[in-house]
């Protein structure tokens, strides 16, 4: 089976925000200079916002900012 990338994991997020929240607006990763990675989930809806997790690299943001809509739902 191939490695699962971080694109993979963005579309995880995606429906699972998706699904749980409604309206996504976007799902993504960046790179801070001051902070490092970031994922962030931002949502159309005033009641949530957004959501975001930081990590080490890209793929750290990604699982603790899965985790994070996990523990939420």
């Amino acid at each position: 089976m191939a490695e699962k990338l971080d694109s993979d994991r963005i579309r995880e997020i995606y429906k699972l925000c998706k699904s749980h929240f409604g309206d996504v607006r976007f799902v993504g990763l960046k790179y801070h200079s001051q902070i490092g990675w970031v994922a962030k989930a931002q949502f159309n809806s005033e009641e949530v916002g957004n959501l975001t997790a930081d990590g080490d690299n890209g793929t750290e943001a990604l699982r603790k900012l899965r985790n994070r809509v996990k523990k939420i739902i």
